[in-house]
């Protein structure tokens, strides 16, 4: 793989994710840990922080699309048997009080494990490049959240979306729930972040919060990189420039911060 790429790509600690060059100037980055329903472990969201700074710098490589591997699920969240023994205890064998505060550590850990860039180095990432995603199937917790941060998306017809984590008495901690009001309205994003109810792909859809539906669930990655080739096709320091100022607009809600950075 590494004969594809002017520099080497960082290893995926566990073997938890796998490259591939589907097209010119497209990097494949798919999520292999299937049964567990891709999840990500923290050291996962390290290794991933690297390779997406790597893809920005990586001069054969002008856009990335993320998928999980399977058919059941994009990325369930959080790796939760390495969360529960990183509160030091089991939430689901406490009652009371002390339940509720196991809750309360393994969210901070989990937010504070993660890099700057957030979940899987994507949900808070601001980065050069555009990452479309492929959702295949479950995106739950932090994997809607990647979902919300990626610059495009591709979604199957049995996808689903959501933010069960009020259910368990947490919070969304990386990045999501501002951009999930950005992306829909207050409404939404409350009925959505409140309540936990789950999305459908026609529903997220109906919201603004993806591009597409696949015409087929086998279908969703060939039409991410298809997707995705359209704008490889274009001057990569167009893309760079014209999506640095596409963001700054949705990050800060200033038009004229946007055009002072292009201008």
């Amino acid at each position: 793989m590494s004969s594809h790429f002017e520099t080497t790509p960082p290893e995926a600690p566990g073997n938890s994710w796998a490259l591939s060059v589907p097209a010119p100037y497209i990097l494949l980055v798919t999520i292999t840990r299937a049964k567990q329903m891709n999840s990500i472990p923290f050291a996962t969201h390290w290794g991933l922080h690297k390779l997406f700074e790597w893809f920005d710098k990586e001069p054969t490589l002008r856009v990335a699309v993320i998928t999980g591997e399977g058919k059941k699920a994009f990325c369930a969240g959080q790796d939760l048997i390495e969360l529960g023994q990183r509160a030091g205890g089991s939430s689901s064998n406490a009652s009371g009080q002390h339940a509720e505060d196991l809750k309360l550590l393994a969210n901070i850990k989990s937010t504070q494990g993660h890099p700057p860039s957030g979940f899987a180095g994507i949900s808070r990432r601001t980065g050069k490049k555009p990452i479309v995603a492929a959702v295949n199937g479950f995106a739950l917790g932090g994997g809607f959240e990647i979902v919300l941060n990626c610059d495009m998306v591709v979604a199957s017809p049995t996808a689903t979306f959501g933010l069960p984590e009020a259910l368990r008495g947490i919070y969304a901690g990386a990045g999501g729930l501002p951009r999930l009001l950005r992306n829909t309205s207050l409404p939404i994003a409350n009925e959505i972040a409140l309540t936990g109810r789950f999305l459908t792909a026609q529903e997220a859809l109906q919201f603004q919060l993806i591009n597409k539906i696949s015409k087929t669930p086998e279908s969703v990655v060939d039409e991410a990189v298809a997707l995705a080739s359209k704008c490889a096709a274009i001057s990569p320091d167009a893309i760079i420039v014209s999506r640095n100022a596409i963001r700054e607009a949705w990050e800060t809600a200033s038009v004229e911060r946007a055009y002072q950075i292009i201008g």
